[in-house]
């Protein structure tokens, strides 16, 4: 398992991809597989099966891992 630099609440810019230069907070780690998520970057709509507590069922926007080599920390 490789060892990041960041952890949950950290400030990061996205240095590549669509959203370049945003900077947020990381949401979560995922270690095994070298990703990590953004609040509010790379950002897909997702459908939703209807259940219980949402009968209707339909589509939310959902933030997607971001590479770690895509991802800048910070100094606040």
């Amino acid at each position: 398992m490789a060892k990041f630099n960041f952890k949950k609440g950290d400030t990061v810019e996205i240095i590549a991809g669509d959203d370049r230069g945003t900077k947020a907070t990381v949401l979560e780690v995922l270690s095994k597989k070298n990703k990590v998520i953004v609040e509010g970057c790379k950002v897909a709509k997702k459908a939703i099966k209807p259940t219980e507590d949402n009968p209707k069922g339909g589509h939310i926007n959902k933030e997607m891992p971001i590479d770690v080599s895509n991802v800048r920390k910070v100094e606040a």
